[in-house]
């Protein structure tokens, strides 16, 4: 008579339990790109590209939280209109966060994610605790911007030499040009203009 074949094995057993508390070794390290996607971009190109966007991500991250910590902290006269503002900005460095990650990886590399990393990563001065007066809060802004333009022309150029066109047109078009949107109307804030009368306005003096 045949054996009758038994399955005890717990693998094969269907069960609503949730297999919690896994772990596996990495599927890819950082710092290298996958092989042979049909990209036509040779892999020293790729891996020359990924390093300089998570430079230029770990810059848009920690500009990204400047500025929620600016829309959380900011006080004054103009408190409604920045705080309106700065979380706007916010947004949109989300949305540049997330284009710039997704390239990463489109191009075979591994985008940086964790706070952690992007702290031993940025070239942004990390700012204090404490709440800062506006024209502070502004200027800090101001210069983490200008470090992020700055890094966006040289890697623009360079990914023309290269021949990723890719990486050329999101630099410009979804880099660049918000980030030179924002600081034009960040520094209109620091502009020392009357709110109320003009000087020299050659108004009377009463009596």
């Amino acid at each position: 008579m045949p054996r009758k074949e038994t399955f005890n094995s717990r693998e094969s057993v269907v069960s609503a339990q949730p297999r919690i508390h896994q772990s596996a070794p990495p599927i890819q390290a950082y710092g290298t790109v996958s092989h042979a996607l049909p990209l036509e971009l040779e892999e020293p190109v790729r891996l020359e590209m990924t390093e300089q966007l998570n430079l230029l991500l770990a810059d848009s991250m920690t500009l990204r939280d400047l500025y929620k910590k600016s829309h959380w902290q900011v006080a004054g006269p103009t408190f409604y209109q920045l705080h309106l503002l700065f979380d706007k900005h916010f947004s949109e460095q989300v949305e540049i966060v997330d284009e710039i990650a997704e390239r990463i990886q489109l191009l075979g590399g591994v985008s940086l994610a964790m706070a952690h990393d992007v702290a031993e990563t940025t070239r942004i001065p990390r700012p204090p605790r404490d709440r800062e007066e506006v024209p502070v809060q502004i200027s800090r802004l101001l210069d983490a911007h200008q470090i992020v333009i700055g890094h966006c022309r040289q890697l623009a150029r360079r990914a023309v030499e290269v021949g990723d066109d890719g990486t050329n047109d999101l630099v410009i078009s979804d880099v660049l040009r918000p980030n030179e949107l924002q600081v034009w109307f960040l520094s209109e804030h620091l502009v020392a203009v009357p709110l109320a009368v003009a000087d020299g306005s050659g108004m009377r003096k009463a009596g």
